[in-house]
């Protein structure tokens, strides 16, 4: 319950977000990493707690202006100690595991901390002074990896990019219960790419073929020999990448046709990143049928003159909107038995395919604000530009 108590608090949420090492134990607030001098002029790191005051599972304002710590009484840059801080000296097991050495008394002239981060960054400051008046480069925010517990969230470590930016709150809007991406070619790859940093709790991946060396040119991070040699599935290859960073990522592999397409029923939404023919009608209808939003991607890239001219296209259905899907879908499709080897496929195109996509999906969560809610939208390579088509 540490990150859950921290992320509801928004003192403690601050401190973290700061890049102090910060956790919560046994009712104490414990923040490591504190530089400091010792007597023999010596920077070394210690432990600052304070004893937390709760009102359920969110701070409150500090009833005491007293702090703990843990490690050699801190000094002075000379090697004189603290003294208008001192409280009192000696080993003292505040709760299992949580020994201090000593305990300190700065009263601030109001007569209490505001609230926790108001005490930690006061009593930081004063610790750190000496050691960074030796070292400027010391600093107690070193931004420590901040793991995540298994019932908080889909992520293996705190999404602290979110809180930083005070998005968090917004960044819950994604927080849906299954996707699909059906297909998992250059585009397809980038939408997982994408996707997979927000709290959505299940991603799906539907693909049939290997991760070949051809792949590895046209989608997100860098495949070692050592991985290529092995010819995984995509499903397999992206999963075991991913799960690095989260959890919730299923891998399915098999190609999307008449005898799967039942598995795309109870998905909350579908990013549908193949190439045209009889399957993508079949998955269209289907999509319909099951009563699921989702964007159909595409680009168009040829070779003219010695230079690469084209147009890429984000084709977005929904519940209250669908008409529009066949004419714009349809004139792109091919015969379904297209190499997709040969199609002219460039990370920078895929990456900004995807990138579309998902923005487009964000709108419609209500993460990003849409104000003509286009369903189809274009972009060309020459000129820049972005066109937008069929608004309810």
């Amino acid at each position: 319950m540490s990150q859950l108590l921290i992320n509801r608090s928004p003192d403690l949420k601050r401190i973290r977000d700061e890049g102090y090492d910060v956790r919560v134990k046994s009712g104490h607030l414990v923040v490591g990493n504190i530089p400091y001098v010792n007597a023999a002029r010596e920077i070394k790191r210690g432990t600052l707690v304070s004893k937390l005051n709760l009102a359920g599972d969110v701070t409150t304002r500090p009833d005491t202006h007293v702090a703990y710590f843990a490690g050699e009484y801190p000094c002075n840059r000379d090697g004189s100690e603290l003294g208008k801080i001192r409280h009192a000296s000696g080993p003292q097991q505040l709760a299992e595991g949580l020994v201090v050495q000593h305990s300190f008394s700065a009263k601030p002239l109001s007569g209490g901390y505001r609230d926790y981060y108001d005490q930690i960054t006061t009593y930081a400051a004063i610790l750190s002074g000496p050691a960074e008046a030796i070292d400027p480069t010391v600093t107690a925010k070193g931004f420590p990896v901040v793991q995540a517990e298994a019932d908080e969230c889909v992520f293996n470590y705190i999404d602290t990019a979110s809180s930083r930016a005070g998005i968090s709150m917004v960044m819950m809007k994604l927080e849906i219960p299954k996707i699909a991406i059906v297909g998992l070619g250059g585009t397809g790859s980038y939408v997982l790419d994408l996707v997979a940093k927000t709290p959505v709790r299940e991603i799906h991946l539907f693909d049939g073929d290997k991760f070949l060396q051809h792949n590895a040119f046209r989608s997100p991070g860098a495949a070692s020999i050592e991985e290529l040699q092995e010819s995984p599935k995509k499903v397999i290859y992206y999963r075991n990448r991913y799960m690095k960073m989260r959890r919730g990522i299923v891998a399915h592999e098999y190609h999307i046709d008449a005898t799967t397409v039942e598995q795309l029923r109870g998905m909350d939404f579908v990013f549908l990143c193949i190439d045209g023919g009889a399957v993508k009608r079949l998955i269209i209808k289907k999509c319909e049928e099951f009563g699921i939003g989702f964007i159909d991607v595409g680009m168009g890239v040829e070779l003219v003159d010695g230079s690469l001219i084209g147009i890429l296209r984000v084709t977005t259905s929904t519940v209250k909107q669908r008409d529009h899907v066949e004419k714009r879908v349809s004139s792109l499709e091919g015969d379904g038995n297209d190499d997709y080897s040969r199609n002219i496929q460039i990370p920078d195109l895929n990456a900004l395919n995807a990138t579309l996509a998902v923005i487009k999906w964000k709108k419609l969560m209500g993460f990003y604000l849409d104000l003509e809610n286009e369903h189809h939208s274009t972009y060309t390579i020459d000129g820049n530009t972005v066109t937008n088509d069929d608004r309810p």
